[in-house]
């Protein structure tokens, strides 16, 4: 006489099964802090307005008389 088993089909792992779920959570959780940083990043940068930076002015004395004769020695 024949014996005859019958198993049952092996069961799908748990990580497969909420893989797709735990993908969809971590996309809507990021899409919600990018939009988040968007939303408050943009108006505090155009706040804080450009840098403003103070180059000093170049000094440059000039004698009030300038002797333009030249003279060579030969």
């Amino acid at each position: 006489m024949t014996t005859i088993v019958n198993n049952p089909a092996p069961a799908a792992p748990v990580a497969t099964e909420t893989g797709g779920s735990s993908f969809l959570i971590g996309a809507i959780v990021l899409i919600g802090f990018v939009m988040t940083l968007l939303y408050f990043g943009i108006p505090a940068m155009r706040r804080m307005g450009s840098a403003q930076i103070t180059v000093p002015a170049a000094q440059v004395v000039l004698p009030n008389k300038l002797n333009v004769n030249v003279t060579q020695t030969k």
